[in-house]
């Protein structure tokens, strides 16, 4: 992991890092924007700090160093125990030299930490008195907040009224979970305003905002309890001694939310060695979290520790933040590209400027759909806030508008297909060409081809180039037309290759029609989909004889998605009487078709049912190389053995879990599964739990 540094070489340069320090503090916090991302004010900071321990007598008293929430923020509610901010460090060296400092502090080694993770959103304290939540204050400069009671009812996870009658103060992380995120900008934009830039900055604008015409939802999560001036003597005394894991098991008993219920519960470690392994599970699971964290913090979990350490002007000695490397980054948009897809659908894809994201150089970021576009009311030029998490893809979540110099310019849209010229359908959000999966047919006929659907080996990406260019296939049922003396009369067709490609084509014929699903294409399924689909209907003549209720009874299949895959189907039902009467297979082996009384009855039910095998209701991920007799299959192979026993493949891994096959090379999955509790198998034994199924 990287240490964000900066580089100041003299004194003006210093005053201008201050200057753009402080700006950048006030702006966000005082309503949730910043010109700077979280590393770039990182590396500033730390570029501040480095020249001042080498200019000791020429420190600006404006400086940010040293100061609670950069000394940009002013509060009128005084604090009754100081509301610090938390020292950095970001690397296993530097945490490793800051346990080593606290025992230097407290005079023995520190033998007992909590580990929690770093929440992205913004530091409040709730006052409670006799169990009743009377006020909500702001951190604001460490020793007085800002009063936002207004915003207490749309917090969730900060009850108005604790479980028992305690006069008590609770800190914590006021933040926007990823959902909430999401209908906040939409709520926002449908109101007219600008969208926010991240999930941190929605949460501190909409915290203060008290003359809105719309409310939006916010989470609490608890990191702190501590007594009050009216707090009862005993129960003042018994949370002045209770370690800090106590105190955030006494909060959840309160009603009061914590990590505790999340994927990333607060824990304890005994060494340095088990709180850098917690970081590392942390790190893991971080993609998956359905809130922002940009750390881990650690803590002397015991009170004596703590209070043996203190405290400076800025931060406890005895905690600290282990920052993890930036998913988000301010960069910006240059231009728009519009890719057609094997299925016709017009894809939008941003390209940026150049910009360093954990470790990889991002250069184009996902952009949904123009109406997308238009709701986030992005330009060319804007700076833009890109946010990447692990392997995820890149993703733009909005313009940071108050970047804006008036030179950007709005993002045209094609009238005509840019691959085609044919006319776009422009009727759901995604928009398509016309022509369908006609204007991009050798994507089309190639994917088809592949080796996880109908795998007719010797077709590949030329020789379907040459078919259609010949004219000789307008569709995915022309393949299995395709006579002798056609093939011959291609360029560099052999009587050999010729030979084996038709009989590629005819093995193709017999695959099962979950392949054969799969090889259609049908917007809003993919492999697993398709498997699923073709295992609960058997045949394909019961697929297209299913209305959108019935195709939800297919486990993943929702009300949105349902009534598309029917319509597409429809859509594709000239295509798919070809395909049978060339004699292609469009059955499922081993599946049986379902009953009324299957479709009436709820879907979980009747897949829990009608599911055998030894993986019999369990969702199965794999990860990392397969040996053994597992060795030569492919990951789709693998998932259509975990269906064929019983189970439901999964390529991520979440509380759902039950089983995790971790083969060679197995990394953040694993990780993951063995932070939750998951069970693990080597490829040796899976195999040998599904014997009877390989084939």
């Amino acid at each position: 992991m990287t240490t964000p540094a900066a580089v100041i070489l003299d004194a003006s340069a210093y005053a201008q890092a201050v200057e753009d320090a402080v700006k950048a503090s006030a702006a966000y916090y005082a309503g949730g924007t910043s010109p700077l991302d979280d590393d770039a004010y990182d590396r500033l900071i730390r570029g501040i700090a480095a020249w001042e321990a080498d200019h000791p007598d020429q420190v600006l008293p404006d400086s940010p160093t040293g100061k609670v929430a950069g000394g940009a923020v002013e509060g009128d509610v005084p604090h009754t125990v100081a509301m610090l901010s938390l020292d950095n460090v970001f690397s296993p060296e530097e945490f490793t030299a800051w346990t080593a400092s606290l025992a230097r502090r407290v005079g023995h080694d520190v033998t007992r930490f909590s580990v929690e993770p770093k929440l992205d959103g913004l530091a409040v304290a709730a006052r409670y008195l006799h169990g009743r939540l009377t006020r909500l204050i702001t951190r604001g400069d460490g020793t007085a907040g800002e009063d936002v009671s207004h915003a207490i009812s749309t917090i969730e996870g900060l009850p108005e009224q604790l479980a028992e009658p305690v006069t008590v103060e609770v800190r914590g992380e006021v933040l926007m979970t990823t959902a909430q995120f999401e209908h906040a900008n939409e709520v926002r934009t449908a109101h007219g305003g600008q969208p926010f830039a991240n999930p941190r900055n929605a949460a501190a604008g909409t915290l203060r905002a008290k003359e809105r015409a719309y409310t939006v939802p916010m989470t609490f999560f608890g990191y702190g309890l501590l007594p009050l001036a009216d707090t009862e003597t005993a129960l003042a005394a018994r949370l002045g001694e209770s370690a800090h894991s106590d105190l955030m098991a006494q909060a959840a008993a309160l009603g009061v939310n914590t990590t505790a219920e999340t994927a990333v519960p607060g824990i304890t470690a005994h060494t340095v060695e088990e709180v850098l392994a917690r970081v590392q599970e942390i790190a893991a699971l971080r993609p998956g979290l359905p809130f922002g964290i940009d750390g881990i913090v650690i803590k002397a979990d015991f009170a004596a520790d703590q209070q043996a350490a203190g405290s400076g002007s800025r931060a406890p000695r005895w905690a600290i933040a282990y920052k993890l490397p930036a998913v988000e980054k301010i960069t910006r948009l240059l231009e728009v590209e519009w890719n057609v897809g094997r299925t016709g659908i017009i894809a939008p894809r941003a390209v940026l400027e150049p910009v360093e994201i954990d470790g990889s150089t991002i250069t184009y970021a996902t952009l949904h759909n123009p109406a997308d576009i238009t709701r986030r009311d992005l330009r060319l030029g804007d700076h833009v806030m890109v946010h990447r998490a692990g392997d995820v893809i890149p993703r733009i979540e909005a313009p940071v508008a108050h970047l804006r110099t008036g030179t950007e310019q709005p993002i045209a849209f094609p009238e005509a297909c840019p691959r085609c010229g044919s006319d776009i359908d422009t009727s759901e959000q995604r928009w398509r060409c016309s022509n369908g999966r006609n204007c991009h047919l050798v994507a089309s006929l190639s994917y088809a081809a592949g080796r996880d659907q109908l795998d007719i080996e010797g077709l590949g990406h030329t020789r379907v180039v040459q078919l259609v260019e010949a004219g000789l296939v307008a569709d995915l049922a022309d393949l299995f037309t395709l006579t002798r003396d056609q093939l011959l009369g291609l360029e560099r067709m052999s009587e050999t290759s010729t030979d084996n490609l038709l009989a590629a084509i005819a093995t193709a014929k017999s695959r099962p029609l979950s392949r054969v699903l799969c090889a259609l294409g049908v917007r809003g399924t993919g492999r697993s989909m398709s498997r699923r689909i073709a295992r609960y209907f058997a045949t394909m003549d019961d697929i297209r004889a299913a209305d959108a209720e019935t195709m939800q009874q297919v486990e993943g299949i929702g009300t949105e998605k349902a009534p598309s895959i029917v319509a597409e189907l429809a859509e594709l039902a000239p295509l798919i009487d070809k395909l049978a009467a060339a004699g292609v297979n469009m059955t499922e082996p081993g599946a049986t078709p379902p009953t009324t009384a299957d479709t009436d009855a709820d879907s979980t039910t009747v897949a829990a049912e009608r599911a055998d095998g030894p993986l019999a209701g369990m969702t199965v991920v794999v990860t990392g190389g397969m040996t053994g007799p597992l060795e030569m299959l492919s990951r789709n192979q693998m998932n259509e053995l975990i269906e064929r026993a019983g189970g439901r493949s999964s390529s991520s891994v979440s509380k759902k879990t039950h089983l995790v096959v971790a083969g060679e090379g197995a990394g953040s999955k694993r990780t993951k599964a063995e932070a939750l509790g998951i069970r693990l198998a080597a490829p040796d034994e899976f195999a040998t739990l599904v014997a009877d199924y390989l084939s």
